[in-house]
C-alpha cells in the first residue's frame, strides 16, 4: 500500500476512513469494524458532532494506539485564537485519547479573516501536545502561502473536495511542490450519481472485475490523493480498502480525469468566497 508523506516526514496511508453522519453506538462501532478491517487513517471533525464515537472507536478497535492517526478538525465559528485553543482541548477530551493525531482547520472562511490566527493555535496545541500534528481543509494556495508567510508553519496535509467530476489537477500540483499531502473529501462524490458510476468508470471495472467505487479510489491513490470513503458495511469497508492495491494505467486514470467539469463541485462550495460556521 502506497503511503504519502509530507515536507517533515509524516505519512499517511493510501485510503482513510470518512465518519461524518456516523454518531453514537452505531457510528462507534461502524468506525471500530473498520478500524479491524485494516484502516488506520479516521477522518471526523468537530462539527461532526462524533468526536466522542471516534475516540471511542479507537479505544475498543483492539488496535494499537500508535498505529492510528485520528483526525479532527477545527469550526469556522472558533477561529479565535483563544476560542481556537478552547476548541481543540475539548475536542481531545471529547476523544477520550492521550492526544488526536492530527488537527485541520475545517475552512478558512476567508470573509471572516481570521484563520491565521486558528493557524497559531494549532501551532500551540501542537506545542503543548494536544496534537501531534496540522493541518488545513478546503484550504486555497494564497491561503497556505499566508499562512507559511505569517507563521513559519506549513500544514502537512490540505483536505479537499476532490472526485471524478471535479479532479482538483492544480491544487494536486501545488501540494506536491509543497510537500503537503492531499486528502479527498466525498471522493466518490454524493448521492452516487449515476454518471460517476456509467461510462468510462463502469467499463474500467468490468475489464479489471472490480467495482466502480474501488476504480475510483484507485484513481485517487494513483494521483497521489488519499481518498476518505465512508461506509458502515464491514464488507463494503474492506472491499473499499482493497482499492489501495488496484494499479490503473495511466490511459485509465486519464479517462477517469477526462470526467472532470468546469465546476464539478457538489454543493458549490468555493473556499474563496464559502464561510462555514
Amino acid at each position: 500500500m502506497t503511503e504519502q508523506r509530507a515536507h517533515n516526514g509524516f505519512t499517511l496511508p493510501a485510503i482513510g476512513f470518512g465518519t461524518y453522519r456516523l454518531n453514537g453506538a452505531a457510528g462507534a462501532a461502524a468506525v471500530a469494524e473498520a478500524v479491524r478491517g485494516g484502516y488506520r487513517l479516521i477522518d471526523s471533525a468537530f462539527r461532526y458532532e462524533n468526536e466522542g464515537a471516534v475516540g471511542r472507536a479507537a479505544r475498543d478497535s483492539g488496535a494499537d494506539r500508535a498505529s492510528l492517526i485520528v483526525t479532527s478538525k477545527l469550526p469556522g465559528r472558533h477561529h479565535e485564537y483563544d476560542a481556537a485553543l478552547r476548541t481543540i482541548e475539548e475536542s481531545v477530551y471529547r476523544t477520550g485519547l492521550d492526544a488526536i493525531d492530527l488537527y485541520l482547520i475545517h475552512w478558512p472562511n476567508p470573509v471572516t479573516g481570521l484563520f491565521v490566527e486558528a493557524w497559531r493555535a494549532l501551532i500551540t496545541a501542537r506545542e503543548r501536545g494536544w496534537v501531534r500534528q496540522i493541518g488545513v481543509s478546503n484550504f486555497l494556495p494564497e491561503h497556505i502561502e499566508r499562512l507559511d508567510r505569517e507563521t513559519g508553519v506549513l500544514p502537512v496535509v490540505n483536505q479537499i473536495e476532490l472526485h471524478p467530476f471535479f479532479p482538483q489537477a492544480d491544487a494536486l500540483d501545488y501540494h506536491r511542490e509543497r510537500g503537503i499531502i492531499t486528502e479527498a473529501w466525498s471522493p466518490v462524490g454524493r448521492g452516487r450519481d449515476p454518471l460517476m458510476f456509467e461510462g468510462v468508470v463502469a467499463e474500467i471495472a468490468a475489464a479489471r472485475g472490480i467495482t466502480p467505487t474501488q476504480a475510483i479510489l484507485a484513481w485517487h491513490v494513483a494521483r497521489g490523493a488519499v481518498p476518505l470513503p465512508k461506509s458502515q458495511d464491514p464488507a463494503r469497508q474492506r472491499e473499499n480498502l482493497a482499492a489501495a492495491e488496484i494499479e490503473l494505467s495511466v490511459a485509465e486514470v486519464d479517462a477517469i480525469t477526462a470526467l472532470g467539469r468546469v465546476d464539478g463541485r457538489l454543493a458549490g462550495q468555493d473556499p474563496a468566497l464559502y464561510e462555514e460556521f
